[in-house]
């Protein structure tokens, strides 16, 4: 098979050197491929060439920590249509789409060829987002219930359409696309790192640190005259990473308390959130990370103050978690709501690409920072945490004990700190190779993220894909509701916690 096979940590590739197959080949490698469980499709997109669209598959081949990419070319003059992929593999069905939406390109056979986001530069602007043509069913005894996509409180605009009969959903789509944000477009519009770098932090604001650290990991792979990364600042940004984790971990199980009416959870949870993004904040002077990670260096570099604080605050944010974890355990009426609701099962999750949380509670070790492990999760035994019941619990379980892990993670990373001044300032606008590739894969807290450049002839980023976790996981959260009652709705959406932004691009 003529794949060009790479590590997570490899250097960029020149543009040329990826395998250009044609399409039957392609597709016969992916269906292949993707039928066996240690393969996953971790991106497919396309770029427009001098020889025509260019459509780049990215595929993990999690058991030999392995990088798959292969491209094929489309031309517009020679072929209407080509075969999908998706009516074999479900969980090419958002890249499809998008690729439709944003070139045109009818995949034939697609069972569900919808558009994915509505972006600005869509090939046909006479789909717009408040005519989405939602999935509906007739008969006598059932009815819609619409929720969007304008929430109360705080919530990011997105339309959920239920079918029910009585209180049973039998099917609910979900459809985003309201923001228009343009991200991708605006990563190519400057060549300037650090405004790069910015926009990268606000792709999602729960996940700044880790969408900051899959770009810098972009930039040093692309960069001509490479600098040599300290291992000071690898551990540095790890243990940013792992507090960005424990945050969001405890403030969703606070939210998931919340929803339940278990107050002793809710505001317990609430302040020990507080206390972990208060800690990050006297790191960088940001709650959320944000100015945290910046291209070969920090303008944050650890001290002994900041250190013995994040010593302090997680060592007592760990016990007074713990307690709450195990207050939540032996609750049999926090049990009872949780248990055997909103469940995935373990082949769903493999058909249609879960990945994260939402991949291990169902049995699927999905989990960057084992099988493709990157700066200084190369030097952890990290041991993925993974359930089998799939449900609104084993989500739980799986974020209270990525806690635990996280914050034991973050006191041995801190007590390798050194404090000699051996990481340097960000180094910006550094000079990048041109006609190159560079990808990026890191374990956010809600799962796989991936960022992948291409640069022009002239070394500017004329392509820049994001894939946020939720764009696999939006179709778990619509399978696990099916057959329950819709007031179990919010606590399955809130188990799975994913990002109308990450996916709104």
């Amino acid at each position: 098979m003529s794949w060009m096979r790479l590590k997570n940590s490899d250097n960029e590739v020149n543009i040329d050197e990826i395998p250009s197959i044609d399409y039957h080949e392609f597709y016969q490698n992916v269906v292949e491929m993707l039928a066996v469980e240690n393969f996953h499709i971790a991106d497919y997109f396309g770029y427009t060439t001098n020889n025509g669209l260019k459509l780049i598959a990215i595929i993990l081949d999690d058991l030999n920590a392995e990088v798959l990419i292969a491209s094929h070319l489309y031309h517009y003059y020679c072929e209407d249509s080509i075969i999908s992929i998706t009516a074999k593999c479900e969980a090419l069905h958002p890249f499809e789409r998008d690729i439709t939406e944003r070139y045109g390109i009818v995949f034939k056979d697609n069972p569900w060829n919808k558009p994915l986001r509505f972006l600005p530069n869509r090939f046909d602007k006479s789909l717009i987002i408040e005519n989405y043509p939602f999935y509906q069913i007739s008969g006598e005894t059932l009815h819609e219930v619409n929720v969007g996509p304008i929430h109360a409180g705080i919530i990011e605009p997105g339309a959920f359409r239920f079918t029910c009969n009585g209180e049973k959903v039998l099917h609910l789509e979900v459809a985003l696309g309201y923001q228009h944000r343009g991200v991708e477009e605006a990563m190519c519009s400057t060549n300037s790192s650090l405004r790069q770098n910015i926009i990268a932090e606000s792709i999602a604001g729960d996940s700044a640190v880790s969408n900051a650290f899959a770009f810098t990991t972009i930039i040093e792979k692309l960069t001509i005259n490479k600098n040599n990364i300290s291992p000071q600042l690898n551990i540095q940004r790890v243990i940013a990473q792992e507090l960005e984790r424990v945050a969001m971990h405890i403030a969703d199980t606070g939210a998931l308390c919340g929803d339940i009416g278990y107050q002793l959870g809710q505001v317990a949870c609430e302040a020990l959130r507080t206390v972990t993004i208060n800690t990050t904040q006297a790191w960088c002077g940001n709650r959320f990370g944000k100015n945290l990670i910046r291209p070969w260096g920090s303008n944050f570099p650890l001290n002994r103050e900041i250190v013995s604080e994040i010593k302090n605050n997680m060592s007592d944010v760990l016990r007074r978690y713990d307690e709450v974890r195990q207050n939540i355990k032996n609750t049999p009426s926090v049990i009872a709501r949780f248990e055997a609701c909103g469940t995935v099962d373990r082949n769903i999750a493999l058909h249609i690409g879960a990945v994260g949380v939402c991949a291990k509670a169902s049995g699927v070790m999905r989990d960057i920072r084992k099988t493709h492990p990157y700066a200084e999760y190369k030097n952890i035994d990290h041991k993925p945490i993974v359930k089998t019941y799939g449900d609104v619990m084993s989500r739980l379980t799986i974020r209270c004990r990525e806690v635990i892990q996280s914050i034991e993670y973050v006191l041995d990373l801190i007590a390798k700190v050194k404090f000699d001044d051996t990481i340097t300032p960000p180094i910006y606008n550094t000079k990048l190779k041109p006609n190159t590739l560079a990808f990026s894969f890191v374990e956010g807290w809600r799962g796989e993220i991936a960022h992948t450049a291409i640069t022009d002839e002239n070394g500017s980023i004329c392509c820049y894909k994001v894939k946020d976790p939720s764009i696999h996981n939006w179709l778990a959260l619509s399978l696990a509701v099916r057959d329950e009652g819709i007031s179990d709705f919010p606590i399955c959406n809130k188990s799975f916690s994913l990002s109308y932004c990450g996916h709104d691009l």
